[in-house]
């Protein structure tokens, strides 16, 4: 089992690559053939899911365990 701190850390470096790759592949989406209208339903699922891999990262890592 990793410390404490070292789970903070990989899991906060996880979570904002995950975000840059999936914040990138929205805009790229959002910019090219499909244009904005195509892309926002792409961007609400993808803020939707970044949203919840940062809660599963407090979660998992900042909130106390009983």
């Amino acid at each position: 089992m990793l410390p404490q701190r070292v789970r903070q850390v990989l899991g906060l470096i996880a979570t904002l690559l995950f975000g840059i790759f999936i914040f990138g592949l929205s805009h790229s989406i959002s910019t090219g053939f499909a244009g904005f209208w195509g892309g926002l339903p792409f961007a609400i699922i993808a803020v939707t899911v970044v949203g919840m891999a940062c809660y599963d990262l407090w979660d998992e890592t900042v909130r106390k365990q009983d």
